[in-house]
């Protein structure tokens, strides 16, 4: 199975204790499985949608909440109910959590009237109620081996520790978003790191996610006036209780320039799910309106985009990151910087005022890529397989056979090429910057790639960096004249000049006119100075994983299937839940997990088992289904189909994603069929 001698793990798992573990981790979640993975049961005992699961830490129970106000605590492995809990919730259930070192006994809840409850299982009664918040709670964290304690996040903008040896009125604030982002803020969801507990991630209504230093950080009681709706925003540094250094932000890195652009489309960008791997060195998260996005939280990563000298001869040297730029002349300690050449005052580590460090002992340099002369077979066979579909115009098979070949040979710099013009031929939300980055990667191990450094400044001008990309063209019109004045070349200037043109008339209209509508100021007085320079300062995504479709819901989960996180799973407005293969961020299997949506996913701790809800009153269970022959019948065959229909549905105009919720069938958008002919930019054939 998967390459490994079973019979030999299985002795050495009987004759060392230590080979348990990785025994466990290596076959808990390997491919011949998730091939297999199928329907095994549906726990019935809802009457409303099952807004959220939890299993205890031991995987012998699963806990469910659901619209109906109830929670339940299944023996899911025996596929029975064993109790019934009435929550006294008065709202939509969002929210179950088994508390730490409870013998399993505790459970809390937390629902949109605003409450958080706990419970005790074997009397079925609610021992205590928290109604600190005055917006909806949406989820729940605790930390491994913490006791009595847990975490809030509500879309009052705050984030609230409790503590059950203390009084319900003793629910202290933790992070308060709205002295940052104003009253608007809404905070969606959270997560603790399972190997360090003092590090907390946060999601809110916005493509930002926040990465908190809790050691650094000082929880208070609530102010009186503090308890309307949205707290108050402080405008004094007083008021915050963040130091600096303990707090780190990432965000993919094109989204902050498209988000006024999804804003006018009525597309919103929100935080549904953050979740920790199990090893708490990466950040996964379900960016609804877009992705899913994993963050490497102990290597950073810095956006990408373009400044002058960045390879050219003689000034080449590698970044941390992999990427290569130009090299500092002066200074023992030159000032770190993002790849766009904007000074952003972070070093590798953060370091607290206090001392604290964010990710100490922990940070590693990313490796230079080196180039590599010829590919090997393998990698050779998949790259000639993966141009021959891209001239068919199937970018995403192309795009998955590129991403095989790249784990065979990561240091070729023509198959990230090749990769960048697939992407930019696809088009899909975020393939664009998915491309610049491929171009960067490649003139990283090759600065002569002329097919690299032109689709930059392709990509460039796609995402709206005019300036950046007119300067790409003119160093590639002075390192390569000899392509200087090709049609391409010439179109893509004009393109260029024609969109700095339009730029200036637009910033020349806006400075004419003065916008004193109150909303207006109040929006752009929500965000504090602090607020900016963490946005400016956020860091830049790992991998990214498509095929889903997340705007209908905000609780729509995303997690790791394995105990070392091999594959991604997440769910979707077409009713489906997607797994992909970490390594290659390829689609491995599509299946049918509700009659409307698929809300949540959540692994068991150690078995090759999934549970599933969403807005069907039922509870499913997934795992590895006999080789008898049968058929699986929620099996979704056209993966390639059905993620391309998601990213169309992603992209419909409000008013017909709201009738394909209703049923209705849209032509277009329900099928995955693409008419169109591919143009796409030019010069992005693959080599």
């Amino acid at each position: 199975m998967a390459g490994r001698n079973i019979t030999r793990l299985a002795t050495r798992r009987e004759r060392e204790d230590r080979t348990r573990l990785h025994f466990e981790r290596s076959l808990q979640v390997c491919p011949p499985w998730v091939q297999r993975m199928g329907l095994e049961a549906e726990l019935s005992g809802h009457s409303g949608c099952v807004n959220c699961l939890e299993w205890n830490e031991q995987g012998s129970l699963l806990a469910s909440g659901s619209d109906d106000l109830n929670a339940i605590i299944w023996q899911p492995l025996l596929h029975k109910q064993l109790c019934i809990l009435r929550t006294g919730h008065s709202g939509n259930i969002f929210s179950v959590k088994f508390l730490p070192s409870s013998g399993d006994r505790i459970v809390a809840t937390a629902a949109a009237d605003c409450k958080v409850h706990v419970h005790d299982i074997n009397t079925k009664e609610v021992t205590q109620m928290f109604t600190c918040h005055t917006g909806r709670v949406k989820r729940l964290a605790t930390a491994p081996n913490v006791p009595y304690m847990f975490w809030s996040a509500s879309e009052d903008g705050t984030i609230r520790q409790f503590d059950l040896r203390m009084s319900a009125r003793d629910a202290m604030i933790l992070v308060d978003m709205t002295q940052y982002c104003g009253t608007s803020v809404e905070v969606k969801c959270i997560s603790v790191n399972p190997r360090r507990p003092e590090i907390m991630a946060a999601g809110a209504n916005d493509p930002y996610i926040r990465l908190y230093d809790t050691r650094a950080v000082t929880a208070h009681r609530a102010k009186h006036a503090d308890r309307r709706r949205g707290g108050f925003h402080g405008s004094s540094d007083a008021d915050l209780n963040l130091p600096t250094g303990c707090t780190q932000y990432y965000v993919a890195g094109h989204l902050p320039m498209k988000q006024s652009d999804y804003q006018r489309r009525f597309r919103t960008l929100v935080s549904t799910y953050v979740t920790f791997s199990p090893d708490g060195n990466e950040l996964l998260v379900n960016l609804g309106g877009e992705q899913v996005y994993l963050f490497d939280v102990v290597r950073s990563r810095k956006p990408h985009r373009f400044q002058l000298g960045d390879y050219m001869p003689g000034t080449l040297q590698p970044h941390d990151n992999g990427v290569v730029s130009k090299a500092h002349h002066s200074g023992a300690h030159p000032t770190p910087s993002t790849s766009n050449g904007v000074t952003n005052g972070i070093t590798a580590k953060l370091h607290h005022t206090n001392g604290f460090s964010l990710l100490e002992g922990k940070q590693q340099p990313r490796s230079p890529h080196k180039p590599s002369a010829s590919l090997p077979p393998r990698a050779e066979a998949l790259k000639l397989r993966a141009n021959e579909v891209f001239c068919r115009q199937q970018f995403s098979l192309a795009i998955a056979l590129y991403n095989q070949a790249i784990q065979i040979a990561p240091n070729s710099g023509i198959l990230y090429g090749n990769r960048a013009a697939a992407y930019m031929k696809r088009g899909w939300d975020g393939d664009i910057y998915s491309a610049l980055r491929d171009c960067h990667t490649a003139l990283s191990i090759d600065p002569n790639h002329i097919k690299a450094h032109f689709r930059l400044a392709r990509c460039l001008h796609e995402l709206q960096w005019t300036k950046e990309s007119l300067d790409c063209l003119n160093q590639f019109r002075g390192r390569f004249p000899e392509h200087a004045h090709s049609q391409a070349c010439d179109m893509l200037d004009k393109d260029i000049k024609a969109s700095l043109f339009s730029k200036t008339d637009h910033d020349e209209d806006k400075s004419t006119k003065s916008d004193t509508s109150p909303n207006r100021r109040r929006q752009g007085d929500n965000v504090s100075d602090a607020e900016k320079t963490l946005r400016e300062n956020a860091l830049d995504y790992e991998m990214r994983f498509c095929g889903h479709c997340n705007t209908t819901t905000d609780i729509k989960e995303a997690n790791f299937f394995g105990n070392n996180g091999q594959y991604i799973v997440a769910g979707s407005d077409d009713g489906s839940f997607f797994m992909w293969e970490k390594r290659t961020t390829n689609i491995v299997r599509v299946l049918r997990g509700d009659d409307s949506i698929v809300n949540c996913l959540q692994p068991h701790p150690s078995h090759c088992l999934l549970a599933t809800s969403g807005i069907d009153p039922v509870v499913r269970l997934w795992s590895p289904r006999p080789e008898d022959g049968s058929n699986e019948e929620r099996l979704v065959e056209e993966m390639e189909s059905a993620a391309l229909a998601n990213q169309k549905r992603m992209n419909a105009d409000p008013l017909e994603v709201m009738l394909l919720n209703m049923g209705y069938r849209i032509t277009g958008i329900t099928e995955g069929s693409d008419d169109e002919a591919g143009d796409g930019p030019a010069q992005c054939r693959p080599s």
